[in-house]
């Protein structure tokens, strides 16, 4: 089970949405009355395995650690030296991106084809950029492999036609190739200040930094016009207020640099838009600034069509950013996060922007300092995060997560966390509502390597403090998830409850494991979640620690699909492995949710379950008759229990009064066996048998004692329940 491991400490610097697999594309596709997942993007992508190829395919794989888990749809093709992937254009183009990899340390190029002709240009690849090693992050391996390089083809090609990419010597793996009409360059606003004016060099050979600082200066209340070209800068800026910065597009006016704003406050008002920002950052290093905006821009700020890429962070945010609009941009090829709003965001909207690659969760909101409130993250498309979430909510009050499409996340992800790990102090709970709406995930959760066991798809954790949010999970399409689809921990192993959620409307399709994945105390409601394809059972619901209390699943109405319950607490389900028939042997008792009348300060109920002889449950004192009661998970033929109090001789010898009660569906209870004197003595080891009658089937097993001769309390240590007389 889980341990007390925090992933890693963050420094400073129908309902739901149908999914469509044609021809390599991912698509989501809006029910009735409900707005499409995802951003509204100006390319589209094909997987290069749906691609005509004489290079192998790889995959499909889930293994942390390896090439094919961190591909998109987990895919990929490899080329040898003369090796080629042909790809029939799905739109009218004259661009294209590429997702691929290259063995570490190498570098080479693609040559590029069209309709058969050989282009003059080609796609310089490299692995500079790829195989992050973060040794200090708990469950992290070599990681980040994949890299992107985009391409200008110099003419238009049309639906239909053919681009072929070809390895020239290196071997490289192909992913996925975007492809886009890229409009020609803008024009200068009149009245702009341009960076050229200043000294810029679109060359890219000199300096700029000085130029754009004072194209800034001599801006203020205007626009600085970026024109086409690229430009170098080797320190941030800083002092940005009040400015508009402006480029010709983002294929055009390129600024190389690894650091673009760095500022711990601003007056606001700034207007970033249409450049890129290509950094060079090849390592994580927590302590450095190297994003492209480090800091604060300042209230009613907005940061549209941008390209960044190959940096730290793309937007690390602190301080004053409130209604910060920040939209239609690509994030690609990140060691940490996409983008982090760090506490104090007010009424900020990310939205329609895509993610690629990134080293950490895509898009975070972290309530340290002052709470991230009436914040949101909305149709945003992320893809292949390979060491965090697809989105992740740490913290925060009135925060919305809503119609966005994420897939492929690995080690350490869900498509979505919904979470009170903290990380670092002082931190501000989930609070007020949590609105999670219209999202689909495709191929998201992973293995665990600190629990050594799978996160789900979208994985509600009271990591570090009780879950007392309102959480609204609404509208959800869950896709060929390897492990479970949603998923309630206490991910620090201290068993705080989940409590005030609500799943309304889900579709789940092909789950590796489990619909729910229940391992915290709490509750959620259910309804109209239906569920296809479920690889093992419907709910696991074992609780850690097993003395923490019971989760509890309220059925809403309109659920169906995933009725069953995993039997055995002791053991991990597989992908596809389906619901073993139970060991006759086994305890169907051991781990599973348990519940009392009342209980005795720590003598919980769960302790008569915990497999510890010398832990117990003690109930209320001065209060007979008290009752305890298990959830076996599904209805059992028991012949057999098995009492137990601690065998320490200091526990002298008792006789208690118990009855037998059972039941299939947990509110309607029958007797089993009447009301008996059961004798517990040290000499005996403390141990007493009550045998079931034939015909017994029973789910809910609970014991109700009426007397106690040695104390004024029911008393078990353990009760063990079997399917042997």
């Amino acid at each position: 089970m889980q341990q007390s491991t925090p992933r890693h400490v963050r420094r400073m610097p129908a309902v739901g949405a149908a999914v469509a697999l044609a021809a390599g594309m991912l698509v989501a596709l809006a029910p009735a009355a409900h707005a499409a997942a995802g951003a509204a993007l100006p390319f589209t992508s094909v997987e290069a395995e749906s691609a005509t190829t004489n290079g192998t395919k790889i995959g499909p794989d889930y293994t942390q650690g390896t090439l094919a888990s961190e591909a998109s749809g987990r895919q990929a093709v490899r080329l040898g030296s003369g090796q080629r992937v042909e790809f029939t254009v799905p739109r009218a183009a004259n661009a294209v991106n590429v997702g691929y990899s290259v063995p570490d340390g190498q570098s080479g190029t693609l040559d590029v084809y069209v309709n058969g002709t050989k282009l003059a240009k080609s796609l310089p690849v490299t692995s500079k950029y790829s195989y992050i090693d973060t040794g200090w992050i708990p469950g992290a391996r070599t990681h980040h492999f994949f890299d992107n390089a985009r391409l200008l083809l110099g003419r238009d090609v049309q639906a239909g036609d053919r681009i072929a990419l070809q390895s020239t010597g290196t071997q490289v793996t192909v992913d996925v190739a975007d492809f886009e009409q890229v409009a020609g360059t803008a024009s200068q606003p009149a009245g702009s200040v341009s960076v050229t004016s200043k000294g810029a060099d679109p060359s890219g050979q000199g300096d700029s930094t000085q130029a754009f600082r004072d194209a800034i200066a001599a801006a203020q209340g205007g626009v600085v016009w970026i024109p086409p070209g690229d430009y170098r800068l080797t320190s941030s800026l800083s002092g940005v207020q009040n400015v508009t910065l402006q480029g010709a597009g983002n294929w055009y006016s390129v600024v190389h640099t690894s650091r673009f704003i760095d500022q711990s406050s601003s007056s606001g008002n700034v207007r970033i838009k249409d450049f890129a920002v290509i950094g060079e950052v090849t390592e994580r290093v927590d302590s450095n600034p190297d994003n492209f905006v480090n800091g604060a821009l300042g209230p009613g700020s907005s940061v549209s069509g941008m390209w960044l890429q190959h940096l730290k962070v793309g937007l690390w945010l602190m301080d004053n950013n409130d209604n910060l609009v920040v939209e239609n941009n690509r994030i690609l090829d990140t060691t940490a996060d996409g983008l982090n709003l760090n506490g104090t965001a007010r009424g900020v909207r990310v939205r329609n922007n895509f993610l690629r690659n990134q080293g950490d969760d895509s898009l975070a909101m972290w309530s340290l300092y002052a709470p991230d409130t009436n914040s949101s993250f909305e149709n945003n498309t992320i893809s292949q995060p390979n060491l965090a979430n697809g989105i992740a909510i740490y913290g925060g009050t009135d925060i919305a997560v809503r119609n966005n499409l994420i897939s492929d996340t690995n080690a350490l992800g869900s498509g979505i966390a919904i979470s009170n790990q903290k990380f670092l102090d002082p931190f501000h709970p989930l609070a007020g509502t949590i609105t999670v709406d219209g999202n689909t995930l495709v191929r998201t959760g992973a293995m665990n390597p600190n629990w050594n066991h799978p996160m789900g798809a979208l994985r509600v954790d009271s990591y570090d403090s009780a879950v007392n949010a309102t959480v609204s999970i609404t509208n959800t399409t869950i896709t060929d998830s390897p492990y479970s689809a949603f998923e309630f921990v206490s991910g620090g192993g201290q068993g705080y409850p989940v409590r005030n959620v609500t799943v309304d409307g889900a579709t789940v399709r092909n789950t590796g494991t489990v619909v729910v994945q229940a391992e915290a105390q709490g509750a959620a409601t259910f309804r109209n979640v239906t569920a296809t394809g479920v690889g093992a059972a419907g709910v696991y619901n074992c609780p850690y620690p097993a003395s923490s209390g019971s989760f509890t699943l309220a059925d809403g109405g309109g659920n169906s699909g995933w009725s069953s319950t995993w039997s055995d607490c002791s053991t991990w389900p597989q992908p596809g492995q389906g619901n073993p028939d139970p060991d006759p042997n086994r305890n169907l008792a051991k781990g599973r949710p348990a519940t009392a009348t009342g209980s005795q300060d720590v003598y919980t109920p769960g302790k008569a379950v915990d497999g510890d002889p010398n832990s117990y449950w003690e109930s209320t004192n001065n209060a007979f008759p008290q009752s305890w009661t298990v959830d076996l998970g599904s209805a059992e033929a028991v012949r057999r229990l098995v009492l137990k109090l601690p065998p320490s001789a200091a526990w002298g010898a008792r006789t208690q009064t118990i009855a037998v009660l059972g039941s299939t569906d947990g509110s309607s209870y029958s007797t089993v066996v009447g009301p008996q004197g059961y004798r517990f003595d040290p000499a005996t080891g403390n141990t007493t048998t009550v045998s079931l009658p034939g015909g017994t089937g029973l789910r809910y097993l609970r014991l109700t004692a009426s007397a106690n001769t040695g104390w004024p309390a029911a008393q078990f240590s353990e009760v063990e329940a079997y399917l042997t007389s």
